[in-house]
C-alpha cells in the first residue's frame, strides 16, 4: 500500500494529458506518489501537472512523442534525475484512425502502428534499463478487450492492442527466466468516454463514439492503480470485457459474423461528421485536453466486475460460505 511506503513512489504515465492518463495520474497523485507525465502537448501537460501538485507531490510534465525511443529514454533518464528512481511506469499512449481498411493510407497505419503498439516497446525498454539493475519495479501496458476480440473499423489500433499482448507476454517469459522481481502487467480496458472520439483521424460518415456500455476514465484509473500494486498478471475492467474474451475463445467465428453485421452502426453516432473536425494523429489538437470525453451521460462510474476482479478472496470466501450453507440445508431434509 503507498501509505506504508518510507517514500512516495515514482510513476511515469505516457498519455497523461487527458483521457485514462490524464485520470490516472490524479488518482496516483492522490496516493501520494509523484508523477512523471509524458505527452505531445506541453500545454495540456503542465494543467494535468498543476493538477496533480493540489494533492502536495511533485509533477514533471515532459512534452515527447512516444513514437521517438530515443526521447523516451531520455525522458526517463530525466525523471530520475528530478523525481528520483523509477518504480512504476505506466504505457497508454494511443492514436487511433476509424474506418475501413481500404480506406487508410500506409502513413496512417504505420502511425497508429508507431505510437500505440512501438511507443509501449520503447516505453517498456526504458523503464527495464532502470528496474533492472534495482531488480524491482512494475510496468503496466493499459491494454483493452480489443488485444483479444478485434471490432471491424479499427483494424490498425487493434492490431497494436493485439500486438501489445504478444509482445508483453514474451517479456514475461523472459522475466520469469532472469527471476526478476520486476512485475509485469496488463489491464484490460472497456469502451471509455475519452476525448479521442472527438479528435481521432475517421473516414466513416459519422462521428465516432464507444461501444456501449461505456465507462468513465475514473474506472480504468483506479483498476491501473490497483494493478501497480498487486502481482496480477492481467485485469479486466468491464463486464463487457469479460464476456468478449470469454466469447472470442469459445465462438470466434460467430463473433466475426455478428460484428460484421452490427460492428459499424455500434461505433457511428447519428450526426455526420464534420469536415473541419480536428485530428490528433500528426499533431496534438490543442485545447481540448480533459479526462472526460462528451459522453457523460451514457458512461458508468463503477464497475461490478473490477470489484469482483480485484476481490477474489473475499468473493471465493462468501462462494465457499454459501455453498457450506446450502449443502447443510440439503443434509438436514427429513426427505433426504
Amino acid at each position: 500500500m503507498w501509505h506504508m511506503l518510507d517514500r512516495p513512489k515514482v510513476v511515469v504515465i505516457t498519455g497523461a494529458s487527458a483521457g485514462v492518463g490524464r485520470a490516472a495520474a490524479l488518482a496516483f497523485a492522490q496516493r501520494g506518489a509523484h508523477v512523471a507525465l509524458l505527452a505531445r502537448d506541453l500545454a495540456a501537460l503542465d494543467d494535468t501537472a498543476g493538477q496533480v501538485r493540489k494533492f502536495g507531490v511533485r509533477a514533471l510534465p515532459v512534452a515527447l512523442d512516444v513514437s521517438d525511443a530515443d526521447a523516451v529514454e531520455t525522458a526517463a533518464a530525466r525523471v530520475e534525475t528530478e523525481l528520483g528512481p523509477i518504480d512504476v511506469w505506466i504505457n497508454n499512449a494511443m492514436l487511433t484512425v476509424f474506418g475501413p481498411v481500404a480506406s487508410l493510407t500506409p502513413d496512417e497505419f504505420s502511425r497508429v502502428t508507431q505510437v500505440t503498439y512501438l511507443g509501449y516497446v520503447w516505453g517498456t525498454m526504458a523503464a527495464l534499463r532502470r528496474m533492472a539493475p534495482r531488480n524491482r519495479g512494475c510496468i503496466v501496458q493499459v491494454g483493452s478487450a480489443l488485444a483479444y476480440r478485434s471490432i471491424p473499423l479499427q483494424a490498425a489500433y487493434c492490431g497494436a492492442k493485439h500486438a501489445i499482448r504478444g509482445f508483453t507476454d514474451a517479456l514475461r517469459c523472459e522475466l520469469l527466466h532472469e527471476h526478476s522481481r520486476i512485475h509485469l502487467t496488463m489491464v484490460q480496458m472497456p469502451a471509455l468516454n475519452t476525448p479521442q472520439f472527438d479528435w481521432a483521424e475517421n473516414h466513416m460518415p459519422h462521428a465516432p463514439q464507444p461501444v456501449v456500455p461505456i465507462y468513465q476514465p475514473e474506472v480504468a484509473a483506479r483498476a491501473i492503480v490497483w494493478a501497480a500494486a498487486h502481482r496480477r498478471r492481467e485485469v479486466y475492467v468491464g463486464m463487457s470485457t469479460v464476456k468478449a474474451i470469454l466469447a472470442n475463445k469459445i465462438a470466434p467465428g460467430l463473433l466475426d459474423r455478428f460484428l460484421g453485421r452490427t460492428g459499424y452502426q455500434a461505433q457511428e453516432r447519428a450526426a455526420p461528421v464534420d469536415a473541419a473536425a480536428p485530428s490528433n494523429l500528426w499533431q496534438p489538437v490543442t485545447g481540448a485536453h480533459r479526462v472526460h470525453g462528451p459522453f457523460d451521460a451514457q458512461a458508468n462510474g463503477r464497475s461490478g466486475a473490477l470489484w469482483l476482479d480485484t476481490h477474489r478472496p473475499l468473493v471465493l470466501g462468501a462462494a465457499l460460505v454459501i455453498a457450506a450453507l446450502s449443502w447443510r440445508r440439503w443434509a438436514r431434509r427429513p426427505d433426504r
